[in-house]
């Protein structure tokens, strides 16, 4: 139970019995279900997705930044935006 596949098929095989090879023996194990990790995973614990709401003008601003290429070769100018969520009007 607590030996690996490997593990198991080389005492086997020290013992002088062949079984199946250990393809099989995965095989057989993942029919039974009896394929997973062995080992103590940290479980993550599910965090809610934060929800935003605006009910009224000016009670949230989103921002955003965009590069605009230019008419000069590898000249870009930054557009920087603020958005009024609510309303979707430009703040600044």
């Amino acid at each position: 139970m607590d030996c690996s596949v490997a593990e198991v098929y080389a005492t086997l095989l020290d013992e002088g019995t062949y079984l199946c090879s250990m393809r099989t023996m995965y095989r057989i194990l993942a029919a039974h279900g009896e394929t997973q990790d062995r080992r103590q995973q940290r479980q993550h614990p599910t965090y809610t997705k934060p929800e935003l709401l605006a009910t009224a003008p000016n009670q949230l601003w989103s921002w955003d930044i965009t590069k605009l290429r230019s008419h000069q070769k590898w000249t870009y100018f930054q557009l920087y935006v603020i958005l009024d969520v609510f309303s979707h009007y430009v703040v600044g």
